[in-house]
């Protein structure tokens, strides 16, 4: 008689650690034995969508992975084209491109950017129109809170300015509200797929009036390694100044990200609001904000009444005029509140007035006078958790904003070395309830390039970030927004109590 014997816990923490399927973790007292346990996660994927279609677009891509305790020492990233090689020539032509004709045998695309050990950024560029979609994997040391960067600078015509985006992993479901078909807006919507099989996809758009009349956005088929724009305005005849998108992936999974570009006021990328919640962290309007447009929706029956508040760095003070919004259901509601902020740092904050209704929400931004304006977006966002990262900051330029809406909070603040040579440094902040800060970051000691900036909560209630790019150029201050959400490098297991055995003849 032979004993096999099967822990299943223990099989189900090892699955945790490789696909990040389990609880994510997040500032929790000591946890007690046969509770959970925090293991890295093994292997992270992340998508980034095609970054322009102007000739005059430069991109640049930033990697980055902090340095986490208990991973070994072995590991890879890489990132490369989302569409396999024919011929040796990339095939990344999008359905709204036009096919490509050319035959030959396919191989896989080869590594763009290729980190080296955690803690150090790796960079690389490209220029012109032609730049396609990217889809990359990280494993074993490279893995917990890997973070990717895509930072496009345009110099003229639609969405001039600058643009920038977090790679995001794939998922089955996105909510941006912010969105529109006006006639002075050119939207669309990147859809990426990394998987060998297709995905299939279903553009919903909500407007101040519910759901626009539409069969084009049911069922739409993205091919394996392929990335396709989809063009809002292809989807409905309607104008619309504002709406709420959904996308809702029937099978496989997408990476999805919306590229708003504006004739007048320049363009970004609208990265997708945290899933429905009764109350929302809007983070990091920069202080020189000259125009400030809150958009949110609700996919419930019932309507959302919901209190407005900023976080300034005295404390939460309530927008003269802009008390409440109330969000009708299943359609999408704007509102414009000016330049909330009057020179100060500040965050947006929603709560429910009375019964709690899930909302998305997120703000459009406008810097600049007359024809020097630009515009990002801040969607709300998930708190900065356990550790947040975002790559590609500089000496000057770089401005980080943290909030704590609800309790007194503290956070260490590291940036990495840089892209070329510099030393890593650590400072520790804390932040006073209700108050956002936009804090003085460190900086590398001997900076040569880019670094990373890595928050981790040390104590207190949650805290929420944003980190913004500014750069200046003919006199149009270009900035994009990009949110800390917690990295996700950690997952919860839970440790066995015991073995489960069974015998086995």
């Amino acid at each position: 008689m032979n004993r096999t014997t099967l822990s299943l816990l223990a099989g189900t923490a090892a699955l945790a650690a490789v696909t990040g399927f389990a609880t994510l973790s997040s500032p929790q007292p000591a946890t007690t034995a046969g509770t959970a346990a925090e293991l890295p996660v093994e292997r992270t994927s992340l998508l980034c969508p095609e970054p322009s279609t102007s000739e005059v677009a430069e991109t640049s891509y930033t990697s980055f992975t902090p340095v986490t305790k208990n991973t070994g020492n072995d590991g890879k990233a890489e990132l490369k084209a989302a569409a396999e090689e024919s011929d040796g020539q990339d095939q990344s032509q999008s359905k709204n491109k036009g096919k490509d004709k050319s035959k030959g045998k396919k191989k896989a695309a080869k590594p763009v950017l290729t980190p080296k050990e955690p803690g150090t950024p790796v960079t690389g560029d490209t220029s012109g129109g032609d730049a396609p979609a990217l889809v990359g994997t990280a494993e074993g040391k490279f893995a917990p809170g890997w973070t990717v960067q895509e930072t496009t600078e345009v110099a003229a015509g639609a969405g001039r300015g600058l643009q920038g985006i977090n790679c995001s992993a794939p998922d089955t479901e996105f909510w941006f509200p912010g969105a529109s078909t006006a006639a002075d807006r050119t939207d669309y919507v990147h859809l990426t797929n990394p998987d060998d099989s297709a995905a299939v996809v279903d553009i919903e758009l909500y407007g101040k009036d519910g759901a626009l009349d539409s069969s084009l956005g049911e069922g739409i088929t993205v091919a394996p390694h392929s990335s396709d724009p989809i063009l809002l305005s292809t989807l409905t005849e309607e104008k619309q100044e504002d709406l709420t998108v959904h996308v809702n992936v029937r099978s496989g999974r997408v990476g999805a990200a919306v590229q708003a570009l504006d004739d007048k006021l320049g363009g970004d990328w609208l990265a997708a609001s945290t899933d429905p919640s009764g109350s929302l962290v809007l983070p990091g309007i920069p202080k020189d904000a000259t125009a400030v447009r809150l958009v949110a929706y609700t996919p419930s029956d019932s309507d959302a009444d919901l209190k407005v508040r900023l976080a300034s760095p005295s404390g939460l003070i309530t927008p003269a005029g802009n008390e409440t919004l109330h969000v009708k259901g299943g359609m999408t509601t704007a509102v414009d509140l000016g330049d909330v902020t009057r020179g100060e740092a500040g965050s947006l904050v929603l709560t429910p007035t009375d019964d709690s209704v899930p909302v998305v929400a997120a703000l459009r931004v406008v810097r600049g006078k007359g024809a020097n304006q630009e515009t990002a977006f801040i969607p709300a966002t998930r708190p900065v958790g356990t550790r947040a990262t975002v790559a590609d900051n500089s000496a000057k330029g770089s401005t980080l904003s943290l909030t704590a809406p609800t309790r007194t909070a503290t956070v260490k603040v590291t940036a990495s070395a840089g892209s070329e040579g510099g030393e890593a440094v650590s400072k520790t902040f804390t932040i006073k309830a209700g108050t956002t800060q936009n804090v003085e970051a460190p900086t590398p000691t001997g900076l040569k390039g880019t670094f990373a900036l890595t928050v981790e909560h040390v104590s207190g209630g949650p805290v929420y970030g944003a980190r913004t790019l500014a750069a200046t150029e003919d006199g149009v201050p270009g900035f994009t927004i990009q949110t800390l959400p917690d990295d996700r490098g950690m997952v919860a297991v839970p440790e066995a109590d015991e073995d489960l055995s069974v015998l086995q003849k």
